[in-house]
């Protein structure tokens, strides 16, 4: 692995380097190299998951004492959903350093939404093993936690299937629906992609762990979209 690549891109130096090997196995790798005596990411994705959500808690606690309980929540759901981190992982240009069984790389596995989220959590996990939460908190804050501001001005933590449909109906005068589009992954791992759509035209697509987040995801494509193409008339 090219560590001193990685280090510098995240901008985080490792005495332990095994953290960094582990935060970028993908399971399937180890499929094809059972001689190597290794663990894949899935643990350190599991502790990093824990550790990024209490840093997103405390920093809203602490910056936004005017919003309630439920407003925190919406904003952090916001903010951690599979697009937002993965949109991380692809600005560090980290992904193609993950390791995978052929197969899965042939596959655009490298590009997956889902599997670039779950490799910011394991960096995460790794941080915090090598440095400790200080580390991980500075790492977050010059990545993830920039779009706190947008996602509160432009009010992107509203029930984004709620506020799509409002924008429509205004707009076009019909409601949406969502077409599930793509199925893919083992059941520990699946991925959904929908689409959301006005009358017969697709307005924009969406990726999630579940059917569900994939039309939340959807509907956020669409509003972002509607919202820069305001002149577009049915």
């Amino acid at each position: 692995m090219k560590y001193n690549e990685i280090e510098e891109k995240i901008g985080v130096k490792f005495k332990n380097r095994n953290y960094l090997q582990t935060a970028f196995t993908h399971r399937s790798y180890l499929n094809e190299h059972k001689e190597e005596n290794i663990e894949n990411n899935e643990r350190l994705e599991f502790l990093g998951d824990a550790v990024l959500e209490l840093i997103i808690s405390s920093n809203l606690y602490h910056n936004y004492p005017d919003k309630a309980e439920g407003e925190l929540t919406s904003i952090r759901a916001a903010l951690v959903r599979t697009e937002s981190i993965a949109e991380e992982t692809k600005r560090l240009k980290v992904g193609q350093y993950l390791r995978m069984s052929k197969g899965e790389e042939e596959s655009g596995g490298q590009e997956k939404t889902y599997l670039l989220a779950n490799l910011y959590e394991s960096i995460i996990g790794a941080i915090y093993l090598e440095a400790g939460y200080e580390e991980c908190r500075s790492f977050v804050d010059r990545t993830l936690l920039k779009k706190i501001k947008r996602i509160i001005r432009e009010e992107l933590f509203i029930d984004p299937k709620t506020k799509v449909q409002e924008i429509i109906q205004e707009r076009f005068k019909v409601t949406p629906t969502y077409e599930l589009v793509k199925e893919e992954g083992p059941d520990h791992e699946k991925s959904f992609t929908v689409e959301i759509k006005r009358a017969n035209r697709t307005i924009a697509y969406g990726v999630g762990h579940s059917k569900q987040k994939a039309e939340e995801d959807a509907a956020r494509n669409a509003i972002e979209l509607l919202e820069k193409k305001k002149h577009i008339v049915s």
